[in-house]
């Protein structure tokens, strides 16, 4: 049963996001999320008080109990006084008080859960950790959006940019290069455009170049005014993509030493 609400979780997390998403991340080079955050107690234990702080207010996790997080090297009293909100309980799922319908009013769809979501963003084309933290770190001011952020792996995301004060101001060049031909001649080739944003999200657009050769897709290079801000919000969204991966499988670490010991036996057994 677990199985099956897991998957419909997925499914639904999948559903509610648009599909150019998708096509977005498989086109754009992503950031490599640091693996060994997620084998980290301290990365895990910040990352739940991230997501706790400011995640949960939109994001539930209700496929989630908040004692599961004994496993990342939380007490009970703990989880109780620092991480759970309101009236919850230990033995509770993360659940948010807005319903649906009201979240579905103020933001014109229900915001995902995020119990499986690491999961929900693998895809053929790349890891659902890289596309989650290229995301987190993928934000930029644009004066022309409704929210005033954009966003390089979600182009005209809904979601603000919550760790902006954290992460600090920076600027961005964003090359795009898409297939082009020629209407007059018919020649074929590859139009590269040229976009950087300032601190404010002022876009200044270069002259669009014609490409002999080369490859659909985006780069991005950003230019943070605060590096030191910089650096160590990079680290608090590696660690919050570390504790979305352990919710997605709480139970993988403990698969994988089970695993090693039931090699180790198989191949005393066998010599």
């Amino acid at each position: 049963m677990k199985t099956i609400l897991s998957r419909c979780a997925a499914a639904l997390a999948a559903l509610l996001v648009s599909g150019s998403v998708l096509a977005a991340g498989a086109e754009l080079q992503l950031d490599k999320w640091p693996t060994a955050r997620g084998r980290n107690l301290a990365a895990l234990q910040n990352g739940a008080r991230l997501f706790s702080n400011y995640c949960l207010g939109c994001h539930s996790a209700n496929l989630v109990r908040w004692n599961r997080l004994q496993q990342i090297g939380l007490d009970d009293r703990q989880i109780r006084d620092f991480l759970i909100p309101g009236n919850q309980k230990v033995g509770d799922t993360m659940k948010i008080a807005a319903s649906p319908a009201h979240q579905k009013a103020w933001f014109g769809k229900t915001p995902p859960d995020l119990s499986v979501i690491t999961r929900a963003r693998t895809s053929f084309d790349f890891r659902g950790v890289d596309y989650l933290f290229t995301l987190l770190r993928g934000y930029y001011r644009d004066a022309s959006s409704p929210t005033g952020w954009n966003n390089v792996a979600y182009p005209n995301i809904g979601m603000p940019h919550i760790f902006w004060e954290s992460q600090g101001p920076r600027e961005v060049t964003i090359e795009e290069v898409h297939a082009h031909r020629d209407p007059k001649t018919g020649h074929a080739g590859f139009l590269k455009t040229v976009t950087t944003y300032d601190a404010d999200g002022i876009a200044t657009k270069g002259e669009p170049q014609l490409l002999a050769s080369g490859r659909e897709g985006s780069t991005h290079t950003f230019r943070p005014l605060d590096p030191a801000k910089a650096r160590q919000f990079d680290a608090d969204a590696a660690d919050l993509v570390a504790f979305l991966a352990f919710i997605t499988d709480p139970s993988a670490g403990m698969r994988v030493s089970i695993g090693v010991w039931v090699m180790l036996f198989l191949g005393l057994f066998t010599i």
